[in-house]
């Protein structure tokens, strides 16, 4: 196995995640808004899993998005 292909390809994935996820996040989040299902100052519980096919891994975050 190449470690730097390897570890490349985990930032390259985990950064598109990443950028994507948030542009969309936003996006979510401002269409409540202007629907008025959101005021603008809650705090939403949020989870991310990360499957990986091929290997036995199932990972789950859970935080919190605070808007004020």
């Amino acid at each position: 196995m190449n470690q730097d292909a390897f570890q490349h390809s985990i930032r390259k994935l985990l950064k598109t995640v990443g950028v994507n996820t948030q542009q969309e996040i936003e996006k979510a989040v401002q269409q409540a808004i202007d629907a008025g299902d959101l005021k603008g100052d809650e705090q939403l519980p949020a989870r991310v899993t990360v499957t990986v096919d091929g290997i036995d891994l199932a990972l789950t975050f859970d935080g919190d998005i605070t808007l004020e």
